[in-house]
């Protein structure tokens, strides 16, 4: 499992689907929709650096989720914490 963030958003990668991944559609999609922050290395997406590096460079495309959902093997998930969501959904009864 990869794991990293970007400035609000979590990418947690799967990276036991990405060995048979035939596509490797997310990096491409990193570097036409973001700034390139995931590169193929040894068959798997990996940050191009740091924590640091991720969090600086990073825009929160959600590209390399979508086209991996899409295209790959779907081993990409994103997470994006809405702040006050649960009390938002308690108040208007969708608990």
């Amino acid at each position: 499992m990869i794991e990293f963030e970007e400035r609000t958003i979590k990418v947690i990668i799967d990276d036991s689907k990405c060995l048979d991944c035939k596509t490797h559609v997310c990096a491409e999609a990193c570097k036409t929709y973001d700034r390139g922050i995931l590169v193929i290395k040894d068959g798997k997406p990996t940050p191009a650096g740091d924590a640091e590096f991720t969090k600086r460079v990073g825009t929160e495309c959600l590209a390399c989720e979508y086209e991996c959902w899409f295209r790959g093997n779907k081993a990409i998930k994103i997470e994006v914490p809405i702040p006050e969501l649960d009390e938002y959904r308690r108040k208007h009864g969708l608990t």
